[in-house]
């Protein structure tokens, strides 16, 4: 939770980045978001971020110590850094995997804007993650509410690959000394 209040404003104005027509820098979008929106404008999504971040932690890394314990207990030895690598990285993809419909509303609710997009018709205020669900669902089905799964996974493998790697071989590291 500490990290998305860091994490979120970069990620707003990520989005709005990729999203924008204009060729607006970081900086002006960053300036136009303070005049329009005020410090909430770059807190858009902290809920939906945060509704995200704790199923999915709640998935990972629990799943990566029972993906350990199964290679320790199959292979009747100790786990190597890079088998708890992959332990990791499987974990890590399929928490986002599972995720994803919350990822999804998480980047609409950042994105959303009253005058377009689809959600844009039924919402005189930004929609809060069950009514973005719900407006997803309806307008495009479980396909919408997965849309960016690929990426999503493939992505946060190799980020948990690297990220559980790093961990594994650190502990290994200083477990020796």
């Amino acid at each position: 939770i500490a990290a998305c209040s860091l994490r979120v404003p970069v990620e707003v104005i990520k989005q709005r980045l990729q999203t924008s027509i204009t060729k607006k820098s970081a900086l002006q979008l960053t300036i136009n978001t303070w005049h329009e929106e005020g410090i909430r404008g770059f807190y858009r999504g902290f809920g939906s971020t945060i509704l995200r971040e704790v199923p999915f932690s709640c998935i990972q890394f629990p799943l990566w110590e029972i993906l350990k314990t199964t290679w320790y207990q199959k292979s009747g030895r100790s786990v190597h850094p890079w088998e708890g690598a992959v332990c990791g990285a499987l974990a890590g993809g399929f928490a986002a995997a599972i995720t994803t419909p919350l990822d999804v509303a998480k980047t609409r609710i950042m994105l959303y804007s009253k005058s377009t997009g689809p959600l844009a018709a039924p919402f005189q205020k930004v929609p809060n993650v069950t009514e973005t669900l719900s407006a997803v669902y309806r307008g495009e089905g479980i396909q919408g509410l997965f849309s960016g799964v690929t990426p999503r996974v493939t992505w946060i493998t190799i980020g948990g690959l690297i990220f559980f790697g790093v961990y594994e071989y650190s502990v290994y590291i200083l477990d020796r000394r």
